[in-house]
C-alpha cells in the first residue's frame, strides 16, 4: 500500500524528480567512486566483455520493460472505457425512464441519483486507497432493479423503453464489477521483480564501461540511468489506474444526462 500512499500524496512531478533524479544521482556517484577505486576501469581494459554483456542484457531488459509499460497503458485505457461505459449506460437509463409513469420514473431517478453519488463520493476514494467495495452502490442498484421488476409496461412505447432500460441496467451492474476488479489489480510480483530488479543490474553494469574522459562516461551513465528511471516511473504511475494525478477520473458520472443529479 506504500505505492498508493506515494501516488495519492505526491504530485507526478515530485515523483519524477525523485525517481529520475535519484537514479541519475546514484548512477553518477557510483561511477565516480568505481573509477577512483579501480583506475583500470577508466582505461577501458574490460570494455569488450562489458560492452557485449551490457548490450545483451540491455536488449532483454528493454523488451521486458516495454512489455510491462504497454500492458499497464492498455489496462489504463481499458479502465477508462469501463468507467465511460458504466456512466453512459446509467445516463441512458435516466433518459429511458422519461417514458415510464411518474411513480416508476421517480423511483428510477432516485436510485440512479443515489448510485452516481455513491460511486463518486464513496467508492472512488476507496478505490484510490486500494480498498474497492460493492457496499456503497449495492442498495441503489437493487432499488433500480426492483423499480423495473415491479413495473408492467402497458403500451408498445413503454415496452420498447422498458427492454432498453433493463438491458442498460444489467450493463451497469456488469461494468461496476469490472471497474472494481480493475481497482484491485496490480502488476504481478514476478514482473515487479523483473522491472525494478533489472534496473539494479543494468545501471551498475554501465559503471564498468570505461572511457578516458570522465565527463563522457558520466554523460553515458546518466543517460542510461535517466531512461531507466523514467521508465520505472511510468510503471509505478500506471500500475494503479485510480491513484495519483494520472488516474481515471469520475467526471463521466457528472456529465450528460447524469448532470441533473448533481444540481439538486
Amino acid at each position: 500500500m506504500s505505492s498508493l500512499w506515494l501516488l495519492n500524496h505526491f504530485s507526478t512531478f515530485t515523483l519524477a524528480v525523485v525517481a529520475v533524479g535519484g537514479t541519475v544521482l546514484v548512477a553518477v556517484t557510483g561511477s565516480v567512486l568505481l573509477r577512483r577505486r579501480y583506475p583500470s576501469v577508466a582505461r577501458g581494459e574490460h570494455n569488450d566483455m562489458v560492452g557485449v554483456t551490457l548490450g545483451m542484457f540491455g536488449a532483454i531488459y528493454g523488451i521486458i520493460l516495454a512489455f510491462v509499460i504497454v500492458t499497464l497503458w492498455t489496462q489504463m485505457e481499458d479502465t477508462q472505457t469501463i468507467v465511460a461505459s458504466e456512466a453512459t449506460d446509467a445516463a441512458l437509463i435516466a433518459r429511458d425512464a422519461a417514458a415510464f409513469p411518474a411513480p416508476v420514473h421517480a423511483r428510477l431517478d432516485a436510485s440512479l441519483s443515489g448510485y452516481v453519488h455513491a460511486v463518486v463520493e464513496d467508492q472512488w476514494p476507496r478505490m484510490r486507497a486500494g480498498h474497492p467495495s460493492y457496499g456503497a452502490t449495492e442498495s441503489h442498484l437493487r432499488a433500480a432493479f426492483e423499480a423495473l421488476q415491479t413495473f408492467d409496461p402497458r403500451s408498445g412505447r413503454e415496452e420498447v423503453f422498458y427492454e432498453e432500460a433493463v438491458s442498460h441496467l444489467n450493463d451497469v451492474a456488469s461494468q461496476r464489477r469490472a471497474r472494481l476488479t480493475m481497482a484491485g489489480q496490480e502488476l504481478p510480483p514476478l514482473l515487479q521483480v523483473l522491472a525494478f530488479g533489472g534496473a539494479l543490474v543494468l545501471v551498475p553494469l554501465t559503471f564498468l564501461y570505461g572511457m578516458r574522459k570522465l565527463r563522457v562516461q558520466l554523460l553515458f551513465v546518466a543517460s542510461v540511468a535517466g531512461l531507466v528511471g523514467f521508465s520505472l516511473l511510468l510503471v509505478f504511475v500506471l500500475d494503479r489506474p485510480f491513484a495519483g494525478e494520472l488516474s481515471v477520473s469520475p467526471a463521466p458520472y457528472r456529465e450528460g444526462a447524469l448532470a441533473q443529479y448533481w444540481s439538486r
